[in-house]
């Protein structure tokens, strides 16, 4: 059975000892590719790299939102940088954040909007992070949507309700699930992801953070996307396979 998880963040220094164990993990558990994701103007080239070294993995580049205000005055050209590099297949992760207030809010908006210009230049799937801030990623989607058609992407991590999901889904994008899925008060989410499309639906560890259950409170890694896909499944009335065969075929889909 065939995964792939699209969203890691495996340049955290929580896997700077054990790296090269953790994907052999990853491939024992079935994973034939690991996205890692960007975080920061650092962070991206660390992607890069990682790629460049690991045949398992893909990268991304970008700056998350709650990251923008700390971030050099180079960061993005630092990302524009790498941009044609072979291993990016994906700009982000990007997005809105009204949890944290790190960032002022309208920079986290102009910053939205130049990843969102990226992906479209490069022809590669953006990667958004929303944090209740549903509303205002919608509204920035649907201007974007309006103005040059469906949206090459992914909700990661996706906690929203199903109009958001359904909104998300009619301008093109895809709709990721991670470790939350798995946990006892996550119904409302099941049933969210029952109503997904197969053909938009991924599946994501968010590695080091959010394990699913069984594994919940430990230092989460892609092997455990297995336990997602299984919970996915299970949502949504159909085999693991059924899960695994179009997860994966997403994935290539959307990340080429």
């Amino acid at each position: 059975m065939e995964l792939i998880d699209t969203h890691a963040h495996l340049d955290d220094e929580r896997f700077s000892a054990d790296l090269p164990a953790v994907l052999e993990r990853a491939h024992a558990a079935g994973l034939s590719r690991v996205i890692t994701i960007a975080t920061t103007a650092t962070s991206s080239l660390a992607c890069v790299k990682l790629a460049e070294s690991y045949s398992l993995l893909k990268a991304t580049i970008g700056i998350q939102p709650n990251h923008v205000a700390q971030e050099p005055p180079d960061a993005w050209d630092q990302v524009l940088a790498l941009a044609e590099r072979s291993e990016v297949v994906g700009i982000g992760e990007t997005g809105l954040d009204r949890y944290w207030d790190h960032t002022p809010f309208a920079m986290q908006e102009d910053f939205f909007a130049r990843h969102l210009e990226l992906s479209r230049k490069l022809n590669r799937a953006v990667v958004i992070h929303c944090r209740e801030a549903e509303a205002d990623v919608l509204r920035m989607l649907r201007a974007d949507f309006d103005r040059s058609g469906p949206v090459r992407g992914v909700m990661h991590s996706f906690t929203g309700d199903s109009a958001t999901m359904q909104a998300c889904v009619e301008m093109g994008l895809h709709i990721s699930f991670a470790g939350m899925l798995t946990y006892k008060n996550a119904q409302a989410l099941r049933e969210v992801a029952a109503q997904t499309p197969l053909e938009r639906l991924l599946v994501e560890t968010d590695s080091p953070y959010l394990a699913p259950v069984p594994v919940r409170g430990k230092r989460n890694e892609p092997a455990n996307v297995r336990y997602t896909a299984e919970c996915l499944a299970q949502a949504c009335g159909v085999s693991t396979e059924v899960i695994a065969e179009h997860t994966t075929r997403n994935a290539r889909h959307l990340f080429g």
